[in-house]
């Protein structure tokens, strides 16, 4: 059963609320109706297409990337508190996957996680030293992986940054990232 105008903008509302970097495409599917229909819904009710969204959140919980250019950042970088934490978003694309099976090449997730341990480290220069990293489950064409990093441990010129990787609920890539942060900035 389809839902009235006014119930499905209600829940369109709340899905983005609860879910802000959902698309078009993925609000159209929810609800049954055409991307246009959702887009129409949207201008409705004030609320901005998907780059004005990630826009706000991340200047609503960004703080400022300094080891990094945020365009050196692999993956959206939706959240970041220096020395604590972040998390950062990849949907596997066309050029990220091998052609004949669609599975992600290894070397993306491990950018995605490695750039934002790096990211998360309130330092101007940070290198990566070592890194422990376990591929979970394949990854394929379509499916969005979404990093995150916590701090685990600090010392005089070193910083632990554990990552997990999601798509959903389930976790594809873990990876324990030690980090070296220049003397300058201790």
């Amino acid at each position: 059963m389809r839902l009235s105008k006014r119930e499905r903008q209600k829940k369109l509302k709340l899905s983005l609320e609860a879910e802000p970097f959902l698309t078009d495409e993925e609000m159209a599917r929810r609800f049954g109706v055409s991307i246009q229909t959702i887009r129409l819904d949207r201008m409705e009710l004030g609320i901005p297409e998907l780059r004005g969204r990630i826009k706000h959140m991340a200047e609503k919980n960004f703080d400022g990337v300094r080891s990094l250019y945020p365009e050196e950042v692999i993956g959206q970088v939706t959240e970041l508190k220096l020395d604590h934490s972040g998390v950062s978003e990849l949907e596997i694309r066309e050029e990220h996957v091998f052609a004949r099976h669609r599975v992600a090449r290894g070397h993306h997730l491990f950018a995605q996680a490695n750039s934002l341990a790096v990211a998360v480290v309130d330092a101007e220069v940070v290198l990566t030293a070592t890194a422990s990293i376990r591929f979970v489950r394949p990854v394929r064409l379509g499916e969005k992986c979404v990093a995150v990093a916590r701090v685990t441990k600090v010392t005089s010129n070193r910083t632990q940054v554990d990552i997990q990787t999601f798509v959903e609920d389930e976790v594809v890539f873990q990876g324990v990232f030690d980090v070296y942060r220049s003397k300058e900035d201790q």
